[in-house]
Order: C-alpha cells, then sequence, then structure tokens
C-alpha cells in the first residue's frame, strides 16, 4: 500500500506541490512586501495579491525542474529505506526549503521590480541580510501550515479513491 499523505502519480504531485506552492509563496510574498516596506497596509496587501500568480509559477517550474530533483536525491542519500515517513518528510522539507528560499530570495523580489519598472541589484545585495530571515519563516511555514495541509488533501483524495473502488486507486483519477 502506497504512502496515503503523498502523491500517487504526476498528476496528483502537481495538486500537491501547487497546495504548497500557493500556501507558502502567498505568505511568504506579502511577508516579504510588509518587511521591505515596514508596515502592514490594505494596500500593500492588494499590490501582493498581484504578484503572487506569478510567484506562484516561478515556485513551481523552479521546484519541479530543479529543486525536487535535488531535495529527492538528498533524501535518498540522508534516510535509509527503512526509516519512517517522518524523517524522510522532514529532510525533505529542510532541502526544499533551503534552496527555494535561497533563491526566491532574489527571485521574488525581481518579480514585484518588474511590476514597478525594470530589474533591480537591490535583491541580490540585500540577500545576505534577507535570506536568513526567509529560510526561518518559510520553514516554519512549511512545517505547520503548507506541508500538513497538502498531505491532509492527499490523504482525503486517497481514502475517497479506496472507497470508489480498487481501479481508481490503481491510478486512474476520480
Amino acid at each position: 500500500m502506497e504512502e496515503l499523505r503523498l502523491p500517487w502519480s504526476n498528476k496528483e504531485g502537481l495538486l500537491y506541490g501547487g497546495i504548497i506552492a500557493l500556501i507558502t509563496g502567498t505568505i511568504m510574498c506579502e511577508f516579504n512586501i510588509f518587511k521591505s516596506a515596514g508596515e502592514v497596509t490594505m494596500e500593500l496587501f492588494l499590490n501582493g495579491l498581484v504578484c503572487i500568480p506569478f510567484v506562484w509559477i516561478a515556485v513551481m517550474l523552479l521546484m519541479s525542474l530543479v529543486v525536487g530533483r535535488i531535495a529527492d536525491k538528498f533524501v535518498q542519500r540522508y534516510t535509509l529505506p527503512t526509516d519512517s515517513f517522518y524523517p524522510k518528510i522532514v529532510f525533505n522539507i529542510i532541502a526544499c526549503v533551503l534552496m527555494m528560499s535561497a533563491t526566491m530570495t532574489i527571485i521574488g523580489p525581481e518579480i514585484g521590480h518588474l511590476f514597478s519598472g525594470g530589474l533591480s541589484m537591490d535583491p541580490v545585495l540585500e540577500w545576505p541580510a534577507n535570506w536568513p530571515v526567509n529560510f526561518c519563516v518559510a520553514f516554519w511555514i512549511e512545517m505547520l501550515v503548507a506541508q500538513p495541509f497538502a498531505r491532509y488533501v492527499m490523504k482525503r483524495k486517497h481514502i475517497k479513491m479506496l472507497k470508489g473502488g480498487i481501479g481508481e486507486a490503481a491510478g486512474g483519477e476520480a
């Protein structure tokens, strides 16, 4: 029996990753806008909402093409096949958040700069100060909100599939 809390197919992997990217990307986007401005206002919040689809696309591409593959190798290297679900998921979160926060600390602000007139070197110059904060915030978002919610969705989906019949559980999408 496959793990109920994780995707069973590429299509489910897209859903799983999309949920995590939406939750983490939205919170981190708004967090960084507020942090940069030094205040929390409705205008800043609404400006952040405009950037979120672009942040989501950047996160999904980066995760699918680069980070996810490296994180899988990291998990395989530092865990044993006999290790339980929890060490594997924690190692995956650590690897993903390290790489995503490191890259998105530059890419995220550049997406925002595109809406205000062009690219800037500021994200690169401010990276040493911003990345540790982004890593810490993103790590706890992943551990406490995004990953648990995505795993909940997968588990509910798989339970529903299993109750619906063996054919659906074997790979067909309901």
